[in-house]
């Protein structure tokens, strides 16, 4: 049986990877929308048209459940999608609530009203489209009250991370916190809101310093995903083989996952 993972490009393999490691068992399905990535620059219809044209692929390869792993889709693009789009007996998540829960110390499923929480300041690193969203800062204010969000949009760090430029992207990770701390000079928390940023987290510490708490959303994804399957086991999904489907160069994207992932990863044309 397999759940489908979504991403725009490569960052979702971050997701993957840890739901492979919670889930031994779990057949996936991963869709890397190469072709169009990155997503973060990109309108909100123009967003929503291409991960449903995604979702819709995972769907086709036998996945009920569909996850998110791409910030920018879930912010810009789920809700609607819940709302209008996902056919009865289908469900798709997003990545942003397994964070929040984690960054406010709520259990899953806790539906009291917001409260007061220990962190008071936090700095967002996400992609611009996320950033305009304002999707975390409207979930966290269902979870928590007294908190304050400054948001640094990231431009330039997905495309840099999808070339494999690591020395522009460590740059650019330097540049996107010293720009956060002139708004936020000592933040206590910090969120990497994209599933690319976890392949530059060590950068992100480095820049930030040992005073901030860094969240990173893999581990805690594939912790929600497995409490949500042992509640939900028909969710599992019909497929019964991990596929990995791009719409981009299937050979160099496998070699750039091989990479990131450190073990081979063989992509398929979508």
């Amino acid at each position: 049986m397999a759940v489908g993972v979504f991403d725009s490009g490569l960052g979702g393999l971050t997701v993957l990877a840890a739901l492979q490691r919670r889930l031994p068992d779990q057949a996936f399905v991963y869709f890397g929308d190469n072709a169009h990535t990155p997503y973060g620059v990109r309108d909100a219809d123009d967003i929503f048209a291409l991960t449903c044209a995604g979702t819709s692929r995972l769907f086709d390869e036998g996945c009920d459940l569909v996850i998110l792993a791409c910030n920018t889709a879930s912010a810009a693009a789920l809700k609607r999608m819940q709302e209008t789009w996902v056919p009865e007996g289908k469900r798709v998540l997003g990545v942003f609530v397994p964070l929040i829960e984690a960054l406010t110390e709520r259990q899953w499923g806790d539906n009291s009203p917001p409260r007061e929480v220990a962190v008071k300041h936090v700095a967002l690193f996400a992609t611009p489209a996320t950033v305009s969203s304002r999707a975390f800062q409207r979930e966290l204010a269902f979870r928590a009250i007294g908190v304050d969000v400054e948001a640094q949009p990231c431009g330039g760090l997905v495309d840099a991370i999808e070339a494999g430029d690591m020395i522009l992207a460590e740059a650019l990770v330097q540049s996107h916190v010293d720009a956060l701390r002139r708004r936020m000079p000592m933040p206590e928390a910090a969120v990497l809101g994209c599933t690319h940023y976890p392949l530059m987290e060590d950068a992100f510490r480095a820049a930030l310093g040992p005073d901030v708490a860094v969240f990173s959303q893999p581990d805690l994804v594939a912790a929600s995903l497995q409490d949500y399957l042992e509640r939900r086991p028909e969710m599992r999904g019909t497929g019964q083989v991990s596929r990995y489907l791009t719409t981009g160069d299937a050979r160099a994207v496998s070699s750039r996952a091989t990479q990131f992932l450190r073990r081979g990863i063989a992509f398929e044309p979508a």
